[in-house]
């Protein structure tokens, strides 16, 4: 029975995250994966499930968020300059992969008996692929970063961006209509899209880095996450206004703020919206799939299915070989991408409305699509047990020599910017975040690339690069925090040595207790250094400078193992008769 309507909705939210909760651990469990895990989920309390729910389009509609999201969080890495030097693989590769793929399932469409221009809309909504499938099975195996995946996100960019003219064109060939406006108004649409994207442009170049800024001296937390969900959705509903598509405006908004000092805060104030939503959609999509469509026209679903991911899978391959891949990323590719996409749904409406395609044909291809999309983790499965298992590309990758001095600096200030000169003159590639905003442009005068971030955070740890620097410098001037953030990196990221700045003694001796690879005493270290010099103010020769200067370190080393082992150490001073000042 349907549980829509009246006091429902608690109800419906607890059941969506019920199922996602039992389904997904028990999929990834089995191997099986997140995606087919919630797409599961979905058809088990859908309308063709436990009828839970009866309309699921509500659900995948609200849903699509998740995905506008994720091509935020995947704009906010893409800078201009990276987007510039992917430019062949988003245009070149891109652009051959949907002409090729687009004209071979066309003429599957033609060899299924449709008419031209059927089989041209049902074909290349199959040529869009499923951004948040790939993307999350990218993401789950690590490859978003490599060569190879990077290759297959151009291409998914491409196809994002194609969305607009594809709609545009439905338009052009769709029957004509006596009722319907004049030409003109098609000028006005595009007048209209065009005036969007400026102000969108305008907006991110003169008016985002200022508001976050105020926002940031603000000090206010919720305000920071609040203004990150209103960039996202407010780009997303500019675009729609503009009769774009929603996650071109938040991929736009995500590069435009890609190279700001804000970025890595953003990415984490928006990752628990878009994992979240991302899944409610893939919950979605697995109600959606009409079984009862299925069963009355399971011999053309079926054999629709096969014929265009085999079609597309085939196709993807010969081009990526043409483009000078190996076989084994040719092969990974084409198992990755050979489904259709969330945006070909929103293709097939369109050309619905403009009676382009029929009511059974948009059904049959509806099904064909969210089939091969649920089929998409099951083939990947099939394709890492029974697969070739060669190693890794490296094409275009990095050595690991040139990833060995990978730095991670927290806190800029005076102390911090002295240590970052020893390891850049290593030739170390150095992040630094620091939650002071005027930090952030003031040392961007001096040539560096600070980005505002609260380094306490573990998810901002995460998006700063902690999970792959070889070492993290704790360097901010706040005793607590300094301990909190040795904490998560000791614990989260146990590949990193943790080097911190400590606030005094008692401080040194948490850093300790919190298993810090080293740890130093700012005041110690200069008041070393001064009594070494005030020792030779008195005629102590260098030598024996340098013994009295060991003698007294090693006594406060000695003092200092018998604190953190607790023989002395209560959280307070030391006992009366070895009081030392507590730097």
């Amino acid at each position: 029975m349907s549980i829509e309507g009246g006091a429902g909705d608690l109800i419906r939210i607890v059941t969506l995250l019920g199922a996602a909760v039992i389904a997904v651990p028990l999929f990834k469990r089995l191997g099986l994966g997140s995606v087919l895990g919630y797409l599961a989920a979905g058809l088990g309390i859908g309308p063709f499930g436990l009828e839970l729910f009866s309309d699921p389009q509500t659900i995948l509609h609200t849903a699509e968020l998740g995905v506008v999201m994720f091509l935020f969080v995947i704009g906010l890495e893409m800078r201009p300059s990276h987007l510039w030097n992917m430019r062949r693989d988003i245009f070149g590769l891109g652009s051959l992969q949907i002409l090729v793929c687009g004209l071979l399932l066309s003429a599957v469409g033609l060899a299924f008996g449709f008419s031209l221009a059927v089989s041209f809309v049902s074909g290349m909504g199959f040529v869009l692929t499923s951004t948040a499938i790939v993307m999350q099975l990218l993401g789950e195996r690590g490859d978003i970063a490599a060569p190879r995946g990077q290759k297959i996100v151009a291409i998914l960019l491409f196809e994002d961006l194609l969305i607009v003219p594809l709609l545009a064109l439905v338009a052009f060939i769709a029957p004509i209509d006596p009722s319907a406006p004049a030409d003109g108004s098609r000028w006005l649409g595009i007048a209209v899209a065009a005036g969007a994207l400026a102000a969108l442009v305008a907006a991110g170049i003169w008016l985002l880095n200022p508001l976050f800024r105020i926002l940031a001296n603000a000090k206010a937390r919720e305000v920071m996450t609040a203004a990150a969900l209103l960039v996202v959705l407010g780009a997303a509903l500019l675009m729609q206004l503009g009769g774009l598509s929603m996650a071109m405006g938040a991929f736009l908004a995500g590069v435009l703020l890609s190279e700001s000092t804000f970025r890595h805060q953003l990415e984490a104030d928006i990752e628990p919206f878009r994992g979240l939503l991302l899944g409610l959609f893939f919950l979605g999509v697995g109600m959606s799939l009409d079984l009862a469509a299925v069963g009355r026209n399971w011999p053309i679903v079926i054999a629709g299915v096969l014929a265009m991911m085999v079609s597309k899978g085939v196709c993807i391959y010969a081009v990526a070989r043409l483009a000078k891949s190996s076989h084994t990323d040719a092969l990974d590719r084409a198992v990755l991408m050979a489904q259709g996409g969330e945006f070909a749904f929103v293709l097939f409406a369109a050309a619905l409305a403009s009676r382009v395609i029929d009511p059974t044909v948009n059904a049959n291809m509806t099904a064909i699509i969210v089939l091969s999309m649920a089929l998409t983790p099951l083939v990947v499965l099939a394709h890492r047990r029974w697969g070739p298992r060669t190693g890794a590309s490296m094409e275009g990758a990095q050595t690991p020599e040139s990833l060995a001095g990978s730095v991670l600096i927290i806190g800029f200030g005076r102390f911090g910017q002295i240590a970052s000169q020893h390891v850049l003159a290593l030739g170390a590639t150095i992040s630094i975040i620091d939650h002071d905003p005027q930090v952030a442009r003031d040392a961007s005068d001096f040539g560096f690339k600070v980005y505002y971030g609260d380094g306490t955070r573990l998810d901002v740890l995460h998006t700063a690069g902690a999970h792959h620097a070889r070492v993290i410098l704790v360097c901010v001037d706040n005793a607590r925090a300094a301990t909190q953030i040795v904490q998560h990196a000791k614990t989260t990221f146990p590949h990193a040595r943790v080097l911190a700045r400590a606030h005094d003694r008692e401080h040194a001796i948490e850093l300790i207790k919190a298993d810090v690879d080293y740890q130093v005493r700012v005041t110690f270290e200069s008041a070393m250094a001064f009594g070494y010099e005030a020792s030779m103010a008195l005629g102590a020769t260098p030598e024996a400078s340098e013994i009295l200067a060991a003698r007294v370190r090693r006594t406060d080393a000695e003092r200092l193992a018998i604190e953190v082992s607790g023989g002395i150490y209560a959280g307070k001073s030391l006992i009366q008769g070895n009081a030392q000042p507590k730097g």
